[in-house]
C-alpha cells in the first residue's frame, strides 16, 4: 500500500462516500468555494495536479474548469484534525471560482448585530 492510500484511508467520508473540500487561494488566503470530493476525485486531483470534484447533482466526476477554462491547480492539500474536511490551497486560473462568474462563492454577507461582535 502506498503512502497516498494510507492517508486517504484515514479520511472520514460521509455515508455517500463524500468529504467536503474547501478551495482557498494559495497566495492571499481567500476562500473561493466549497465542493464535495470522493476517493476517485481525490485520486484524479493528486494524479493530474488539477482539482477534480464529485458533482452530486450530476452524479459524476467534475474537472473544475473543464468547460469554462477556470481550472484549479493544486498547490497544497490539508485535512482537518477530525479527518472529515479537506482544505485545498489552489491557484485559480482566470481568477473565477464561482459558477456565477465571480472570484469567490462567498459574497453574500449577513448583517450581524454589533452587540454580538463585542
Amino acid at each position: 500500500m502506498n503512502q497516498d492510500q494510507l492517508w486517504i484511508d484515514s479520511l472520514k467520508f460521509n455515508p455517500q462516500g463524500l468529504i467536503p473540500a474547501i478551495a482557498q487561494d494559495h497566495k492571499d488566503g481567500t476562500v473561493l468555494m466549497m465542493a464535495w470530493m470522493n476517493r476517485q476525485s481525490l485520486q484524479q486531483t493528486l494524479t493530474t495536479g488539477e482539482v477534480h470534484y464529485w458533482s452530486r447533482s450530476r452524479s459524476q466526476l467534475w474537472h473544475k474548469g473543464a468547460t469554462s477554462g477556470h481550472i484549479q491547480k493544486l498547490k497544497a492539500l490539508y485535512y482537518d484534525c477530525d479527518a472529515d474536511v479537506l482544505l485545498l490551497k489552489i491557484e485559480q486560473i482566470g481568477d473565477v471560482a464561482c459558477h456565477t462568474g465571480v472570484r469567490s462563492c462567498f459574497f453574500n454577507a449577513v448583517p450581524i448585530k454589533s452587540t454580538i461582535l463585542s
